[in-house]
């Protein structure tokens, strides 16, 4: 049997240090990350314990009587250490889906987190919602991610354009402004997509003091002036571009290009994967295929983010 708690503010600490030990976990679950937006979500976070002992977490917030886990992050399944065995999981959502019940709520909507990374196989919640919930796919988006250790060779345009950064004098900085490259981006989501960052610059600012060697900010130079920026997700073995961007000349002068070189080549190449980010659009149902053709040009290929959904 498990005792299936709530989490509080009191169980900060106990929730962030099983998640520095969990084989699934990134620094997006640490309280400090989740909680940057708790007034937009109704937290109901949920903590597993077998006897005295913190056996599992999951991350989530409910609205209208449904679960989400957790609509906040990318990503948001059952966070696990390495004590986690499948007979126990399936225990484990039998228990949940009691429990939940029991609270008034009627469904739930499941995203687990991608097997790139993990630090070790754990899919054990896959296997369980399917069995003992019932789940089925209710979306899935595709990201594109490039095995680093492959050294995969650019598509010829994009080694062209790396050729023309590195000619005129394109120039990386590592910890760059963020309020500097948020002026681009802001300008290239209304001018492409009439869109917003889902961070705003003050959001991003405080995650980032939060998380200073998490949180790394890329930007592309050229003649002392901004040209185009990357914002990385540091995680354990994964280099998640969260938000990139060019203006117009970074796009002549191959900006992206020299920060990917600089990424993959000299600051990162013992990371195994470099994770691009989706390229849909409509909840993953439509691909912008310029976009991600432009990511699959690095030699990036598909990994899917799925979510689940089940009644109770």
């Amino acid at each position: 049997m498990f005792e299936i708690r709530r989490y509080s503010d009191l169980d900060k600490k106990q929730w962030d240090q099983y998640v520095s030990k969990a084989r699934n976990a990134t620094f997006l679950f640490y309280r400090d990350y989740m909680d940057y937006h708790r007034d937009r979500f109704a937290d109901y976070s949920l903590m597993f314990y077998k006897g005295p002992r913190l056996y599992a977490l999951l991350p989530a917030h409910i609205k209208d009587n449904i679960l989400y886990s957790h609509f906040g992050l990318t990503y948001g399944g059952l966070i696990m250490d390495y004590n986690v065995t499948i007979t126990e999981t399936c225990q484990l959502f039998d228990e949940l889906n009691r429990y939940l019940k029991a609270a008034g709520i009627r469904e739930v909507y499941y995203k687990p987190i991608p097997w790139i990374y993990h630090l070790h196989p754990s899919e054990e919640d896959l296997y369980a919602i399917f069995w003992k919930c019932h789940a089925q796919l209710y979306s899935r988006n595709i990201g594109t991610t490039i095995f680093m250790q492959r050294h995969q060779r650019w598509r010829k345009d994009h080694r062209r354009l790396l050729r023309k950064a590195l000619d005129n004098g394109v120039t990386v900085v590592k910890d760059g402004s963020l309020e500097a490259f948020w002026k681009i981006l802001d300008d290239n989501l209304a001018e492409r997509f009439h869109a917003k960052p889902v961070h705003t610059l003050s959001e991003i600012e405080l995650l980032k003091s939060r998380f200073p060697d998490r949180i790394i900010q890329y930007n592309a130079y050229k003649d002392h002036e901004i040209i185009g920026g990357l914002t990385v997700y540091l995680t354990q073995q994964v280099v998640h571009g969260q938000y990139s961007s060019t203006n117009h000349v970074g796009k002549e002068y191959g900006a992206m290009e020299a920060i990917y070189n600089q990424l993959m080549y000299h600051d990162y190449p013992d990371y195994p994967y470099l994770d691009f980010g989706s390229s849909t659009e409509e909840n993953g149902s439509v691909i912008n295929e310029g976009l991600i053709a432009h990511k699959e040009g690095f030699g990036g290929r598909g990994v899917c983010y799925d979510t689940y959904h089940w009644l109770l």
